[in-house]
């Protein structure tokens, strides 16, 4: 049997990179996927995609950094599917490696909104009919920046090493509810995001890109990969992990 027979996840990022990997992946795997991006364009892409191969999805547009935005996003997949039993906040900006004197107030406020607030207002909006029936999964997106810095500027990695403490917290509140809660933390994967960026990237970054004991980047397909495992009941005992997948990132 499929590893998520009759499962409904929500997606955001669902329009490219790490979270359409994972909306197509958990689609193979028979879950009823809800496709969330502020890209509606790559959210139609997919979900037609999906359709196509046999699969059953639903794309809704959502901006991560504004409540309305998430609640109607949140419903819309409730009303067509009538549950969430898995949540991945995988929608996220970089912030080009900017250190803190480089890094002013506007892009600041869009890092955390995005990477940090964005993943509360889902959670928050996802999670209570997933305690009223006992039992969910989330899955949160962090960074090897919730690790060490390097990984990106001073508001990504903020934002990242708060994801990484978020997800603990969950875990520790809402666990014995029937709620598993854990984290991925990507090392440099190659997406449309990242692709330019790495490219233009400073000697620093670009040394420790290629210097990992992998010796590449990361395809989105391996991170969804690891997010199958964490949505599937093959994890059933992990709890508050952050989970690096980093082709030995942070090793050294």
């Amino acid at each position: 049997m499929a590893k998520l027979h009759n499962k409904v996840a929500f997606i955001t990022g669902a329009g490219s990179g790490m979270g359409e990997a994972q909306a197509r992946l958990f689609a193979k795997e028979g879950a009823k996927v809800i496709a969330a991006d502020i890209n509606v364009e790559g959210v139609k892409k997919v979900v037609e995609q999906i359709k196509s191969a046999g699969g059953d999805a639903l794309e809704v547009e959502i901006d991560v950094s504004n409540k309305s935005s998430v609640e109607a996003a949140v419903n819309k997949g409730l009303q067509q599917y009538g549950k969430i039993d898995i949540l991945s906040n995988t929608a996220g900006i970089l912030d080009g490696y900017a250190p803190t004197l480089e890094t002013p107030e506007d892009l600041w406020d869009k890092i955390i909104n995005i990477n940090l607030k964005g993943v509360y207002y889902v959670t928050n909006a996802v999670l209570p009919q997933m305690i009223e029936k006992g039992q969910g999964t989330v899955i949160n997106i962090a960074s090897i920046a919730a690790f060490v810095a390097g990984g990106g500027g001073a508001a990504y990695t903020a934002a990242k090493h708060g994801i990484a403490g978020y997800t603990k917290q969950l875990s520790f509140d809402y666990g014995p509810k029937g709620i598993k809660a854990n984290a991925i933390a990507p090392g440099a994967v190659e997406t449309g995001m990242t692709k330019q960026i790495f490219e233009e990237g400073s000697a620093d970054v670009m040394e420790a890109v290629n210097s990992v004991p992998a010796g590449r980047y990361g395809q989105a397909e391996e991170i969804a990969n690891v997010a199958l495992f964490l949505a599937s009941e093959d994890s059933s005992f992990m709890h508050g992990a952050i989970v690096p997948v980093d082709g030995g990132w942070i090793v050294k």
